[in-house]
């Protein structure tokens, strides 16, 4: 039994990237699960046997070899006999940098990793690539976490992903599994690189099919108002991202890829308000109490926090919306006409708007 340090530790450590230590994986050659069992290692994963440390918790597979028996990523038979070696375990990961192994400080490189990673190329280990449809949208996720090192896509690599997309295969992607892949790339520095291969290779039609092409139009690149925002929230630039597509088109993606509600509802609220507050000192006074009222900016003040963190980023002066909010939220409820009190609070706020609006004017 041998065990060995691979993937993303091994390939982030040759890049000089500080280690993650939760996000390590191990494989392990010439055991079987009931060895692992004996030693102390739990079991997780229903596809193919992974164990998890009985001490640091992180992840143990034993070396496997697949084959394809079906559509998408989940269309694979597993081999993970004590036979099958480190090598051939290797061969069939996505990306050559990610085919890697250490063992006592020793590299084991059978597929020049190393090499791609010194000339920023993001390679295919072999043509089971193609075989899983998911490598597509790792390879837009991996543009665009390493754009900041000036990585590209091979030629070879991005043909291939083009058949995949002719071919059907990247129809099987569930929707769940485009979210999360987008989720991570968003949290990057520089997403626009996700979208950007995403769209080269066609693959975009078929992830984000309810988008329009070449909606996103600013400078010379759709995307790279995207990179280097002054925000690591995935969910604030995810709003970003939409913020010109209109709530019908955001409702669809929102329920196709199935994200999370702060998601759709931050997404949603900037596409509508966006351009409104934009230009808020020239707006009516029901207007802008109807903005507040809509937003429920008096009482869900985390994400309107974030909403006004959006405006922004979209460069927005969002000074009028403070000031309001704070005079709003400083209304004293034991002031007013307790007969009819909704209609005295609406009152209230009508007239810290109106006056508010007229000294801005």
């Amino acid at each position: 039994m041998k065990v060995y340090l691979v993937g993303g530790a091994v390939r982030d450590r040759l890049l000089g990237i500080a280690e993650d230590t939760t996000d390590k994986d191990w494989v392990v050659v010439g055991s079987s699960v009931a060895e692992m069992l004996d030693l102390g290692y739990r079991q997780v994963g229903k596809e193919f046997p992974v164990f998890l440390h009985p001490g640091t918790q992180e992840e143990y597979a034993l070396a496997r070899l697949e084959r394809k028996v079906g559509k998408g990523y989940k269309g694979f038979e597993f081999d993970t006999s004590q036979q099958v070696t480190l090598e051939q375990d290797l061969s069939r990961r996505d990306l050559t940098i990610n085919a890697m192994a250490e063992r006592n400080g020793k590299l084991i490189d059978p597929f020049n990793g190393q090499d791609d990673l010194d000339n920023g190329l993001l390679r295919h280990v072999s043509d089971a690539f193609s075989e899983d449809p998911v490598r597509v949208l790792r390879v837009a996720r991996f543009a665009a976490r390493f754009k900041p090192f000036g990585f590209k896509v091979a030629h070879k690599t991005h043909r291939l992903m083009k058949d995949m997309v002719v071919s059907g295969e990247v129809d099987a992607l569930t929707p769940e599994r485009v979210f999360k892949e987008l989720d991570k790339a968003l949290s990057y520095e520089t997403p626009s690189a996700f979208f950007k291969v995403l769209s080269a290779c066609g693959a975009d039609k078929k992830v984000f099919p309810m988008l329009g092409v070449n909606t996103h139009t600013i400078h010379d690149n759709e995307f790279e108002f995207l990179d280097r925002l002054d925000t690591h929230s995935a969910v604030i630039k995810f709003a970003i991202w939409l913020h010109r597509e209109n709530s019908n088109t955001i409702n669809q993606l929102c329920q196709y890829i199935k994200c999370p509600k702060e998601y759709h509802q931050l997404a949603t609220l900037t596409s509508e308000w966006y351009l409104f507050v934009s230009e808020l000192n020239q707006q009516d006074a029901k207007d802008v109490l109807e903005f507040f009222t809509k937003t429920d900016a008096l009482r869900r003040k985390e994400r309107f926090k974030k909403l006004l963190k959006i405006f922004v980023l979209l460069g927005i002066d969002i000074e009028p919306i403070t000031q309001l909010q704070g005079q709003l939220s400083a209304i004293d409820v034991s002031n007013l006409d307790k007969s009819d009190i909704v209609k005295a609070i609406q009152q209230a706020k009508s007239l810290i708007v109106t006056s508010f609006l007229n000294t801005t004017k």
